[in-house]
């Protein structure tokens, strides 16, 4: 019994050693040999907004009045903010958004104490809005939002544990509902849309000040943002009839 249980033991040692050897081995390979191409990896978990309410537009010339104030550059010169129609704008923009934003960061520089003029001055500078919309079409998965699944595991080990143990079997999912309704405010779908809105200062061919921002937007809210880039229906034919009488 004491021979056998000795082989036993240097049989298990050597199938170990054997399976560490092997992994070694494996991953040396792995890493040396078998990547053809860069391996596909992510970046560090970071947040994005969406823009769902003209609210919002208002918060970004909140954001925008006050970085153009804070900015030496710019902040005690006459800043002369054109209308949309202008040359200078980019196929992408227009809308109600570049209408709207203009409005807004036009009275928020005013109640911030900027000095906003209806016509360019000399020794002034103009500023431009530009908006681009990114369409993305082949994105594959996407992580659902930072403790989805930890909050759905939690909500359902709630849920089910006062099965067992409250009379009233219905009591079970008011701790879950809570965990959602505390939770689901900040989650949004990704969606394949996003924009970046740009606010630069210029003067002559100088750029003073330059800030950009990029944000999810619903696709069907496009036509706010870029009306140049919604898809718009074919035209109906039409067949006219002569009266060869």
């Amino acid at each position: 019994m004491r021979i056998r249980f000795i082989s036993v033991s240097k049989a298990r040692f050597l199938r170990s050693v054997s399976l560490g050897l092997a992994s070694l081995m494996l991953n040396g390979c792995f890493y040396a040999n078998t990547s053809q191409a860069p391996i596909a990896t992510t970046y560090p978990y970071t947040e994005q907004q969406r823009m769902q309410a003209a609210q919002h537009w208002e918060v970004l010339a909140q954001n925008e009045a006050s970085g153009i104030l804070r900015s030496e550059r710019v902040r005690f010169r006459d800043l002369h903010i054109p209308a949309g129609e202008s040359s200078h704008l980019s196929a992408y923009s227009g809308g109600e958004f570049e209408r709207g934003f203009r409005t807004l960061l036009t009275s928020e520089l005013v109640s911030r104490g900027g000095n906003v003029t209806t016509q360019p001055h000399t020794g002034g500078a103009i500023v431009q809005v530009n908006v681009e919309v990114v369409e993305h079409r082949g994105r594959g998965y996407t992580r659902p939002p930072l403790g989805a699944y930890t909050a759905l595991a939690t909500g359902v080990a709630v849920a089910s544990f006062p099965l067992r143990n409250w009379s009233e079997p219905a009591l079970a999912l008011i701790p879950a509902a809570m965990l959602a309704d505390t939770t689901s405010g900040s989650w949004t779908h990704i969606g394949n849309e996003e924009i970046i809105v740009t606010t630069q200062i210029i003067e002559d061919d100088r750029i003073l000040y330059s800030s950009s921002n990029i944000y999810y937007i619903n696709a069907r809210d496009r036509r706010h943002y870029a009306p140049h880039r919604v898809p718009q229906a074919p035209a109906t034919p039409t067949v006219s009839i002569t009266d060869t009488w």
